[in-house]
């Protein structure tokens, strides 16, 4: 729910336990990163910038979206960008919304899509010690996710193998618009890391890999751009289940972030019709595609379809699964989703317990 629409909304429930899944820390300026960069970054940053693949380096993939994508009350009266004051966040949400937990987001300068792959690293691992120190080491209950260069295997797995044992860290982080889809085996070291250090892998929206972000090519306007998201987030899954990921990390997780949930339960039924007479092509896939999804792939809810019918929600949410759905709110983002207000459909203490804590409590292996 966008939190324009928070005025009109009914009454404020009684406040509950939260776990937010999604909340998205920013950077005031490139400096805030200096104190982890080797001068000779800094030096490249300074001269050369960031280097992504597309036109404007510095912005995100459509106009509408820079600057910030913001709620209008989300910016400092300091001055910076929405997300980047830790006071601000606390009084506007980890305090008044009662949240538990708060996971880490960092979305911008984008460390995985830079084309200069040592850059790319360096800056992975300058941006997850900037959230631990500037972030997690002064609020304790956010936690950090871990930034990976995806399209250098083993400069990723350098920095998962330094952070697994570091409980202010909780997940790897990338974002979905890889160089080539991220089922391929160019990506499993990384996967083989998360899985013997038992770290789930948060795909948020976001990546700038140069390609179109639709199959017939560059949008025209944000709405195209914006239902995009839920396409790429689908290629991820179909990728990840038929290049054989599961079969060969059983034990690996995956929590599809911000990418919307209608789609999920007609996505499993094409799979699964699809494999039954196609199977041969793919031997590697021994089980329905559904079920590897429902073992091994969460779902945040934000921005969850509201259809006009309350109830239709509740079928979708039978229909993924009631385990397989964690809260979260994209602070400080518009389309923000208040805990308080979040689901119109009629659900039960215990369902709203679930979904709001419990869920992602237990993924995450919380106290």
């Amino acid at each position: 729910m966008s939190a324009t629409a928070l005025e009109t909304s009914r009454p404020v429930a009684a406040k509950r336990q939260v776990i937010d899944c999604d909340i998205h820390p920013a950077m005031t300026s490139w400096t805030e990163v200096h104190p982890y960069l080797e001068l000779r970054w800094i030096e490249h940053l300074q001269t050369y910038g960031s280097h992504l693949r597309h036109a404007f380096s510095e912005a995100l993939t459509h106009p509408r979206m820079s600057p910030d994508a913001a709620r209008v009350d989300a910016y400092p009266e300091e001055g910076g960008p929405p997300g980047s004051s830790l006071d601000l966040m606390r009084r506007q949400h980890l305090n008044p919304n009662g949240i538990e937990h708060g996971i880490l987001i960092p979305l911008r300068w984008n460390p995985g899509s830079q084309r200069n792959l040592d850059f790319g690293v360096a800056l992975t691992r300058a941006m997850n010690s900037w959230q631990a120190e500037r972030w997690v080491g002064q609020e304790s209950r956010l936690k950090g996710s871990i930034l990976v260069a995806q399209e250098d295997a083993v400069g990723s797995v350098d920095e998962i193998e330094a952070r697994a044992g570091d409980p202010r860290f909780v997940q790897i982080l990338i974002l979905p618009r890889t160089d080539e889809p991220l089922g391929r085996r160019r990506y499993w070291p990384i996967f083989e890391a998360a899985e013997r250090n038992n770290l789930p892998i948060a795909i948020h929206v976001g990546g700038t890999n140069g390609h179109p972000s639709t199959g017939g090519g560059w949008p025209s306007y944000y709405m195209e751009e914006h239902h995009a998201v839920a396409e790429s987030m689908q290629a991820i899954v179909v990728s990840l289940i038929f290049e054989g990921v599961f079969e060969r990390f059983p034990r690996l997780r995956f929590v599809i972030m911000e990418g919307g949930l209608g789609w999920i339960p007609s996505l499993c039924a094409r799979m699964d019709r699809n494999w039954e007479r196609m199977r041969g092509e793919v031997p590697h896939v021994r089980r329905r595609p559904s079920e590897y999804l429902r073992e091994s792939i969460w779902f945040t809810t934000q921005p969850m379809e509201e259809p006009e019918r309350p109830g239709q929600l509740l079928e979708l949410m039978d229909r993924i699964g009631w385990d397989r759905l964690l809260f979260s709110t994209d602070y400080p983002h518009w389309d923000f989703d208040d805990p308080r207000y979040a689901f119109r459909a009629p659900l039960t203490g215990a369902q709203k317990d679930q979904l709001l804590f419990g869920n992602a409590q237990r993924f995450y292996g919380f106290p």
